[in-house]
């Protein structure tokens, strides 16, 4: 069964079992349940929102309206509780809802870039977004190429939590209290936030990693192939990537 849920509960899922362990923007959240004897359990979640910029949207869904019309599969996740196939109907499940709400356009990134802690071990191999090219999504190519700061334990301090922290936005608190479980020293007062976060990196050893992009996906929904196709995707599209990146 799929059916919407609560930020605290999409948020809990994610931090245990993505492997960026981070949220991102929610603005709508399902949760696939499983019933087994006694119990009826959560065990993948899905979150759409609004963590890229206008201009990714405009790009990728130049006719929509972010927010009101189109938005981004942020995080999607399941447990190894799950039957084969799962994925693939439990995104068809979140169109269904997103399409009742007006919703007719989603975008979602896969990241083809393994990432390995501080003692080599593979974090995250990489992936090349299979599960979108089995739903029908468009693959329309890559994001921009970037350098990005890679901690300690593997995973990304992406340009959004940096961002929060130098301008005390909400959420600020969480991507401190994580660095400094790290190994960063605490703020204090009077430091500027922006030189905090520079020597809260270098006190845990982050890496710079250059990224050559995330592979873009597109899902133009509608009721129909029709209503499908008359939504406008671009760039044009490209062919499916075969394999992730060399580590």
């Amino acid at each position: 069964m799929v059916e919407p849920i609560s930020g605290k509960e999409a948020k809990d899922y994610v931090l245990n079992h993505h492997y960026s362990k981070s949220f991102s923007s929610a603005t709508k959240r399902y949760g696939l349940y499983r019933t087994v004897p006694g119990e009826r359990r959560l065990c993948g979640v899905a979150v759409y929102g609004t963590s890229v910029g206008q201009h990714v949207f405009r790009l990728a869904l130049p006719e929509l309206e972010p927010i009101v019309e189109a938005l981004e599969l942020s995080r999607f996740v399941l447990d190894d509780s799950c039957p084969g196939n799962s994925e693939s109907w439990f995104i068809a499940r979140c169109h269904e809802y997103l399409y009742r709400d007006a919703i007719r356009g989603v975008i979602s990134f896969a990241d083809p870039v393994p990432r390995r802690d501080l003692a080599g071990k593979v974090i995250f191999p990489g992936h090349v977004g299979t599960i979108y090219k089995s739903t029908n999504a468009i693959y329309t190519g890559r994001a921009t190429p970037r350098t990005v700061k890679l901690l300690p334990d593997g995973t990304v301090l992406n340009d959004r939590a940096a961002q929060k922290v130098r301008r005390q936005e909400q959420g600020h608190d969480y991507v401190e209290e994580m660095l400094v479980r790290m190994g960063a020293r605490v703020p204090a007062a009077g430091v500027k936030p922006a030189e905090w976060l520079w020597t809260a990196l270098q006190d845990v050893g982050a890496r710079n990693l250059r990224h050559r992009g995330a592979h873009r996906y597109v899902f133009p929904l509608g009721r129909t192939r029709k209503e499908r196709a008359s939504i406008k995707i671009g760039p044009e599209p490209e062919r499916y990537p075969r394999q992730p990146d060399r580590g």
